[in-house]
């Protein structure tokens, strides 16, 4: 019987005169022989492989692969024929073991790589999956015809995906959001660049016919200040080489032994005056920063008439500057002369005062090796009183004179107060002062009335006050006991 396959299929023939396989699109079929048809058309099969990343993330990828028998290879077609004709395509042994090598392939592969590598690696993580799979389908005689794998998918749960897109859709707005912003900055500050850009343009030709106009007027009387200025600097200069011949005279007589130490005070003041060169060029440096900025800024009217003023300024600064240069010329001579002179004197006090320092700290010196004996002296005394800090005091204040000197003080305030002190005493001189018997209480009140006596006399005497005519009279001997000292 003669067999003819169509064009998507192929016949496999087995049986008598057949050692193996015989794969033909048409043939005889001989008594004993067997004869299958299977379909060599591709199959497509969606899946969606579930892996993890490196970092253990789960994420979903679904693909779409077309697989079928490889028609152009004769050993894979016969794999294929042995192996997977038997069954039908679409069943469900045939998907689960291509989804079976797939997954695995993809699971492994996943587990290799972050999920940034992943994400970002697309195109190369769909090649070495085909290429891992491919691998495990040849051993079946299948080939991937294509494969299309779809966006990652988040699972459910985990939603590391959804998150980054609305990372990356929010730095879209922002970056849009900027652009915006630096466009219409850039329009505004070009369209005030130009209008800024025409005043300026307008106001420094303006300035600069002003600025002519005076330097012309100017250069005239420049030249007659210049020519009389010269004149005035050449009678100056041989004032001052007569000046200068004087002072080289005092430099020689100060001494070869001044000169070195003059040396080293012109260094000092070099370096000195150096600084404050450096520093002056970096205060013009940033005052030219300033002037420029605010010249960009506010350059219009104003600023033409501040050149024309400027420019005035200068040929007025010119002149006195030259005639101050004249008269400064003649001072610095007479001022070199004068400073070696100077140095001289200076050199003499500066000896002097050396002396007196000297003498000051060896009287200092002695001071302090004063103070730490009377230390060691207060320390030996306390500790042989025992710690007793109000025993050392009341022992420096006795060895000291301060109780003499206080009685002295306090006599001597008494003396010159002169007091009257007045002394007097109710009892007789037979010593009958207590009261005592029957007639005791008589006795106190003739002691009363013997009292009143010298009580009105002494106030008569330290207050002038005489007691009322009713009370009685003050006589001179109104008691016998009243002295006055």
């Amino acid at each position: 019987m003669y067999r003819v396959a169509s064009a998507s299929e192929c016949l496999v023939i087995t049986g008598v005169g057949i050692d193996d396989i015989k794969l033909a699109k048409k043939a005889w079929v001989l008594p004993g022989q067997s004869c299958t048809v299977f379909d060599i058309s591709p199959v497509n099969y969606t899946f969606e492989v579930q892996a993890m990343s490196a970092e253990k993330l789960p994420f979903i990828l679904p693909a779409v692969f077309t697989i079928g028998p490889r028609v152009d290879d004769d050993e894979s077609l016969q794999k294929y024929a042995k192996l997977i004709s038997p069954h039908d395509k679409l069943s469900h042994h045939v998907k689960e073991l291509v989804q079976g090598v797939i997954e695995g392939e993809t699971r492994v592969l996943a587990a290799s790589m972050t999920m940034e590598a992943i994400f970002k690696g697309t195109k190369e993580f769909k090649h070495e999956v085909f290429g891992k799979v491919q691998l495990e389908l040849n051993q079946f005689g299948l080939l991937i015809y294509n494969a299309n794998v779809k966006q990652l998918v988040d699972v459910p749960g985990h939603e590391y995906f959804s998150y980054l897109g609305q990372k990356t859709q929010m730095e879209a707005a922002n970056q849009a959001r900027v652009d915006v912003a630096e466009a219409k900055m850039k329009g505004e500050i070009g369209s005030k660049l130009r209008e800024g850009q025409t005043l300026q343009n307008a106001a420094k030709i303006d300035a600069e016919t002003k600025i002519i106009s005076t330097q012309r007027h100017g250069q005239g009387k420049k030249e007659e200040i210049r020519v009389k200025t010269e004149v005035k600097v050449y009678e100056n200069e041989r004032e001052a080489e007569v000046a200068e011949a004087n002072a080289e005279l005092a430099k020689k007589k100060a001494g070869w032994t001044k000169q070195a130490q003059v040396a080293e005070v012109e260094a000092a003041k070099a370096v000195a005056l150096r600084e404050a060169e450096l520093q002056k060029e970096v205060e013009r440096m940033n005052a030219m920063t300033r002037t420029e900025k605010l010249k960009a800024e506010f350059l219009s009217k104003a600023s033409v008439e501040y050149e024309t003023k400027v420019q005035e300024a200068n040929w007025e600064l010119y002149r006195k500057q030259k005639a101050a240069e004249a008269i400064l010329y003649e001072k610095e001579k007479e001022a070199e002369a004068r400073k070696a002179i100077a140095e001289a004197d200076f050199y003499a006090r500066q000896q002097g005062a050396d002396g007196e320092f000297y003498s000051k700290r060896k009287e200092a010196e002695g001071l302090v090796a004063l103070g730490q004996a009377q230390g060691v002296y207060l320390r030996t005394l306390l500790d042989a009183l025992g710690g007793n800090y109000g025993a050392l005091r009341d022992y420096l204040m006795i060895n000291g004179g301060m109780f003499q000197e206080i009685a002295k003080i306090n006599a001597e305030a008494v003396r010159g107060l002169q007091p009257k002190i007045s002394i007097w005493t109710n009892t007789d001189g037979s010593g009958e002062g207590a009261a005592g018997g029957g007639n005791g209480a008589m006795k106190e009140v003739a002691g009363v009335y013997r009292m009143l006596p010298p009580l009105f006399k002494t106030v008569h005497e330290q207050t002038g006050m005489l007691p009322p005519a009713w009370m009685g009279a003050l006589t001179d001997s109104a008691h016998s006991n009243s002295t006055r000292n």
